[in-house]
C-alpha cells in the first residue's frame, strides 16, 4: 500500500514542480524585453551625458595624453554617477524577477544590454569608436579600468546569455558543492578580468593620483583576458547542462523495488 501511494504522489510531485517552473518562465519573453528596452533607453541617457562631458573636457577619443584632465567638481560627481546608474540596473533586475536567481539574472540582462548600446549609442553620437579595439575607460571605481571596447562588449554578451538562461530555467535549487564550485571559478574569472583592466593604474597608484590619471596603456593581455572570459563561461555551461537534463528527465524511481531492497 505506501508504495501504491508514492507512486501516485510522484507523478503529482512532477506536475507540480513544471507547473511552479512554467509560472516563472511563461511571461519571461516580456520580462526579457521590458528589461532590454529599459536598458536601451538607459544606454543612450548614459551616451549622451559621456558625449557631453567629452566634448566639453575635449576627449571624445579618451586615448591621448592627460585622459583626465582636471576641470571644477567633476570627478566626485563622475564616481557618484557610476553607482547610481550600478543601483538602476540592479533594481530593474530586481523588479523584473521573482526570486533572487532571476532578479540577478534580469540586472545581468539589463547590464549587457546597457553596455552594448551604450558604444553603440556613442557611435551614432560622435563617431567613436572608430573600432572594436580603440581603448577606453570603462570604470573609475576603485581605479581607472583601461581596456579594448570589444572586452567589455563580451563580457556584456556573457552577461546576457547568463541572465536569459537563469531567468528562463528559474527553479527552486537548494545550494550543493557543484554550484559553489562553478562560482568559484567564476569569480576567479571575474578578479582576473578586473586585475587585467586595472593593472596599468595599479602599477601607478605607487606614484600618486597624477600618475593614474596619466596612465596610457600600451598593450591588452588577450590571452589572459580570454582565460578569465572562459572561467567567467562556466556557471552558462551549468545552465546548459541543467537545462538538457530537465528537457531529458531521468525515469522516476520504482518505489516498490526499493522497498523489496
Amino acid at each position: 500500500m505506501p508504495w501504491n501511494l508514492g507512486s501516485c504522489v510522484w507523478p503529482k510531485l512532477q506536475r507540480l514542480q513544471r507547473i511552479d517552473m512554467k509560472s516563472e518562465t511563461s511571461p519571461g519573453y516580456s520580462r526579457w524585453l521590458t528589461v532590454a528596452a529599459f536598458a536601451t533607453a538607459m544606454a543612450w541617457v548614459e551616451s549622451a551625458v559621456v558625449f557631453y562631458l567629452r566634448t566639453m573636457i575635449h576627449r571624445i577619443e579618451p586615448y591621448q595624453p592627460n585622459p583626465f584632465p582636471t576641470i571644477g567638481g567633476f570627478a566626485s560627481v563622475e564616481l557618484i554617477r557610476e553607482l547610481a546608474t550600478m543601483v538602476m540596473l540592479l533594481t530593474v533586475g530586481i523588479l523584473a524577477g521573482r526570486r533572487w536567481r532571476a532578479r540577478l539574472g534580469y540586472a545581468a540582462i539589463a547590464f549587457g544590454v546597457w553596455d552594448i548600446f551604450y558604444y553603440v549609442f556613442l557611435k551614432v553620437m560622435c563617431d567613436w569608436p572608430n573600432s572594436l579595439l580603440d581603448w577606453d575607460v570603462l570604470f573609475l571605481i576603485p581605479l581607472p579600468w583601461w581596456g579594448p571596447v570589444l572586452a567589455p562588449v563580451l563580457i556584456s554578451v556573457l552577461l546576457i546569455v547568463w541572465g536569459t538562461l537563469v531567468s528562463r530555467f528559474e527553479t527552486r535549487r537548494s545550494f550543493t558543492l557543484s554550484n559553489a564550485l562553478v562560482w568559484i571559478v567564476a569569480f576567479t574569472g571575474m578578479a582576473l578580468a578586473l586585475a587585467i583592466f586595472m593593472a596599468d593604474t595599479w602599477r601607478a597608484a605607487a606614484q600618486g593620483t597624477d600618475a593614474i590619471r596619466n596612465v596610457l596603456p600600451a598593450q591588452f593581455n588577450w590571452p589572459l583576458f580570454c582565460l578569465a572570459l572562459t572561467l567567467m563561461s562556466a556557471p552558462i555551461f551549468q545552465l546548459i547542462a541543467a537545462a538538457r537534463l530537465q528537457s531529458h528527465p531521468e525515469p522516476a524511481t520504482n518505489l516498490r523495488s526499493t522497498r523489496n531492497l
